[in-house]
């Protein structure tokens, strides 16, 4: 029945109101009468009342149309259209009652309380036949009925936040009879024990008491307001629960419009570091970008996909997009116009394939887009991919970042940023070993008035105006590679989750705050600075497990409780990783004018002897000399200690 009610056309429908309209208004001034005189004799329908009764629905029908009554989609029915409903109402009885007042000589004496009789029958049963049908057409009419005990197959879920964004939610998860909530928590004293859209409110403290007595499931955070400390101090009490908890996005997400507050996700893994972004300064961000001609390499990439996010909202004159992957660029590309067009942003964006190891198409982009600023994202970046694909690994990371660096000086590019890894510090693996290497060669470069290149143009000189700048962070999370998207494939299958230390420990930051301030150091350089970025306390990757298995509802397996859920297997370090990282190379360390920003002061060879070096670390790659390419790197960068053998994987295979 309710389907077929559903399907009915937009003017059956509204006729079946007007009809049910009209009924309910001679049944409220029947009621009215029958009240106040008590005799059902006394009233006339179709005798002396007989024109109040036809007067009546001529005056509050237009009303109820003019008012938007018949509009209104009966099953998400708002408190918009009940207020509506109130005023129609009241408005229709005033103007009824100056009838009954104005004309003395009508042939029938009409009591005055009747009028009020009516106007409280009225709201009652045209608002509340309106809120019934409301409860009918969403498919939970019982749960306004006391008394019925609900029995379903639905997830029962309690909402963690009893403010407008969990009403919402409640709201939402109602219409879409995927849930039950069955419960709002709230850390406000003054709502604990009180019942709010039907369900009660229960204070933090009383949590189990709610498992118990609603039967919840899972906790839904609605706190999208909070900060990231208070998100997780609300997670490091939901974790002594069996709950699997998830969330609703952030106020940045819903206000953008990307997500709406019925969009659940799991808990953002940001949550649980409890750091707080530091808002961005808008004349750091307007340096470099707004207005120029800016280009990413690596473009399509995690951290280069969120450089050009950050990018279009300060509205370049063209962003180009420089990536090797096909597919990846056309993501990125179709991502960034849907934007362009959606707010009508004045952006001109180009997507071009290309590597980064080919210099001459580098300098050709350069030249004929005329570009202001260069990203430069594009790096091979997962240490143990990269441990046994060494020549690659070079080539890509430090040839193609020298390459890139002589195409800007050619073509007179102004800024040349560099985003770089902590994994360069005292390296231990191949991939920080190139990552120390890119940024040594902009920091010769960087010294150079007129540097002599390495390659075909060695004896042709070019003034350097361009400004490099490296800019150093750590691990960021949801990258490829990240080991939380990991986590999260394995606690769905059931684990075992695989750490591969129990005492690993990393830095972690949010690929959004790593973009942003990436953006921002880059426009504080003056030529060859290493910024490093505050990355805040390093985070044991066990405990993160931990977290994340508890947050999924499940417990950890180990000696002290056999019957849990998933069990944590150590996998033992991978070729080059290292326990701990590193941010510094030295103590000489200064502030900068962003609080999260901060500039080392390191060590760098001189042009003509670095350029030496790295035909001579070329040569050893090129005869895979991997034995005396060990030596001149550990004689090149400063720290660098390989925990074992090189060896490529197709030399190795040779060998056999």
């Amino acid at each position: 029945m309710r389907e077929r009610l559903v399907r009915l056309s937009r003017r059956t429908k509204r006729l079946i109101q007007v009809s049910v309209d009209c009924v309910l208004i001679w049944l409220a001034l029947w009621l009215a009468f029958y009240i106040r005189l008590g005799s059902v004799e006394m009233i006339e329908p179709f005798g002396g009342h007989a024109w109040l009764f036809i007067v009546t629905p001529l005056v509050s029908i237009p009303l109820f149309i003019r008012f938007g009554m018949y509009r209104a989609v009966m099953r998400y029915l708002g408190n918009d259209a009940l207020l509506a409903i109130a005023k129609a109402v009241t408005l229709s009885v005033l103007i009824l009652s100056l009838i009954i007042y104005w004309y003395r000589d009508l042939p029938e004496i009409v009591p005055r309380s009747m009028i009020f009789n009516y106007w409280i029958l009225g709201l009652l049963f045209v608002g509340g036949l309106r809120l019934a049908l409301r409860q009918y057409f969403l498919g939970n009419w019982y749960t306004a009925v006391p008394f019925i005990k609900q029995q379903d197959s639905l997830i029962r879920v309690a909402v963690y936040g009893a403010g407008s964004a969990g009403n919402q939610l409640v709201a939402a998860l109602r219409m879409g009879r995927t849930m039950r909530p069955v419960a709002f928590i709230d850390d406000d004293k003054t709502i604990a024990n009180r019942v709010i859209a039907g369900i009660q409110v229960y204070s933090p403290k009383h949590i189990q008491q709610m498992i118990d007595v609603t039967g919840a499931e899972e906790i839904l955070l609605a706190v999208p307001s909070a900060s990231r400390r208070r998100r997780r101090e609300i997670l490091e009490l939901l974790k002594a629960f069996p709950l699997h908890v998830r969330s609703v996005p952030s106020v940045a997400d819903l206000a953008n419009g990307r997500v709406r507050v019925e969009d659940i996700q799991e808990v953002d893994i940001a949550d649980l570091l409890g750091r707080d972004s530091v808002k961005p300064k808008q004349e750091l961000f307007d340096r470099c970008i707004r207005g120029k001609v800016v280009l990413v390499t690596g473009a399509g990439g995690s951290i280069g996909s969120e450089l050009c996010r950050q990018i279009i909202g300060t509205t370049p004159q063209t962003l180009l997009l420089f990536e090797q992957s096909e597919f990846n660029l056309y993501s990125i590309h179709a991502e960034l116009e849907q934007r362009i067009q959606r707010e009508s942003l004045p952006v001109i964006l180009i997507p071009i394939l290309g590597t980064i190891r080919n210099g001459e198409h580098l300098l050709h982009v350069f030249r004929t887009w005329s570009v202001d600023t260069i990203y430069h994202a594009a790096a091979y970046k997962h240490v143990p991919m990269v441990e046994h694909n060494i020549a690659e690994g070079f080539l890509n990371n430090v040839m193609g970042t020298l390459y890139a660096a002589q195409a800007a000086i050619q073509a007179g590019v102004h800024n040349f940023v560099l985003i770089s890894t902590d994994k360069a510090v005292r390296p231990a693996n191949i991939m920080g070993g190139t990552k120390r290497l890119a940024e040594m060669i902009l920091q010769a470069l960087s010294r150079e008035q007129a540097p002599v290149f390495l390659g075909g143009e060695s004896t042709v000189h070019h003034v350097n105006k361009t400004r490099f700048t490296m800019v150093r962070f750590g691990n960021v999370l949801g990258s490829s590679g990240s080991v939380i998207p990991l986590f999260r494939q394995q606690i769905k299958h059931g684990g075992p989750v695989t750490v591969t230390h129990p005492n690993i420990t990393r830095f972690f930051m949010t690929i959004p705050e790593a973009a942003q301030l990436v953006i921002q150091a880059g426009s504080m350089g003056e030529g060859g600075d290493v910024f490093v970025l505050d990355m805040g306390e390093p985070v044991r990757i066990v405990e993160l497990a931990e977290k994340m298995i508890n947050l999924s509802g499940m417990t950890v397996r180990s000696e002290s409780n056999l019957y849990g859920d998933i069990e944590i297997v150590f996998t033992g370090l991978r070729p080059g990783e290292k326990l701990y990282e590193e941010l510094l190379i030295g103590n000489n360390v200064s502030p900068t004018e962003h609080p999260m920003i901060m500039r080392a002061d390191e060590s760098y060879l001189p042009w003509e002897r670095y350029r030496g070096a790295l035909q001579e670390l070329l040569e050893c790659l090129y005869a895979e000399d991997y034995a005396r390419l060990r030596q001149l790197l550990r004689e090149t960068v400063d720290g660098y200690v390989p925990e074992g053998e090189i060896v490529d994987w197709i030399h190795l295979y040779q060998r056999r």
